[in-house]
């Protein structure tokens, strides 16, 4: 047994996932059954996977947040979530780009060479990034060529390259045939990739891409002359 143990919990996308991470290995990882619903479904499933490790909050040393991209509301449920746990446990805190999470599964699951992973932006758009698979320590990751970025998939230049995640799902016409992985991002994978190499840990700042949806009215009508 490590002295590392990590809770990892990602909301950028519809589906809420949460694992336990011992610094070598996952241990137990969790996801919720409704789409959204991300406040309602965190805390619960936060005490399910550490119930299932056989741990306690006492014994935690780190949480890692997926940082997005995302929807404004899902990744502030989790990102604030992630915060307040560091804060009140006294824990470390890290960042891990969802799409990289997106990413290792594709790899986990084969892929190789180069490749795009895409993610539902909703307005008919996705997040993407491009990906090379290297190898770290032995064991084959993915490697983000640039920050992701969100476009109509029409816009994507694939240059020949497979599509991962939910993104290539949706579109298909468009992307092709997804790659074989989990469509949305792994709470598991990000401690996985977080605990391999620093170099997947960033901030535990939003990655947004552009403005919330819900946008506050700030044209007034004039009410005197």
């Amino acid at each position: 047994m490590t002295d590392q143990l990590t809770l990892a919990l990602d909301t950028a996308s519809g589906t809420v996932s949460v694992a336990v991470h011992d610094g070598a290995q996952v241990i137990a990882e969790r996801a919720g059954q409704q789409s959204g619903k991300h406040a309602e479904q965190l805390t619960p499933l936060v005490e399910a996977v550490l119930a299932e490790a056989g741990r306690t909050r006492e014994e935690l040393t780190t949480v890692v947040a997926g940082v997005g991209p995302g929807p404004f509301t899902g990744l502030r449920v989790g990102l604030v979530t992630a915060g307040v746990l560091a804060y009140a446990l006294d824990l470390e805190l890290q960042g891990v780009c969802s799409l990289d999470a997106v990413a290792m599964g594709a790899v986990k699951a084969g892929a190789e060479g180069s490749f795009i992973a895409a993610m539902d932006a909703r307005r008919r758009e996705v997040y993407w990034a491009r990906y090379e698979v290297l190898e770290i320590d032995g064991v084959r990751v993915p490697v983000r060529a640039a920050l992701p970025e969100v476009s109509v998939p029409a816009e994507l230049d694939l240059e020949g390259l497979r599509v991962a995640g939910r993104g290539a799902q949706l579109y298909p016409d468009v992307l092709g045939l997804p790659l074989e992985g989990p469509l949305d991002p792994s709470a598991g994978d990000l401690a996985t990739l977080a605990a391999l190499d620093k170099r997947f840990v960033l901030e535990p700042e939003p990655l947004y891409l552009r403005r919330p949806d819900a946008q506050a009215n700030i044209n007034r009508k004039r009410v005197l002359k």
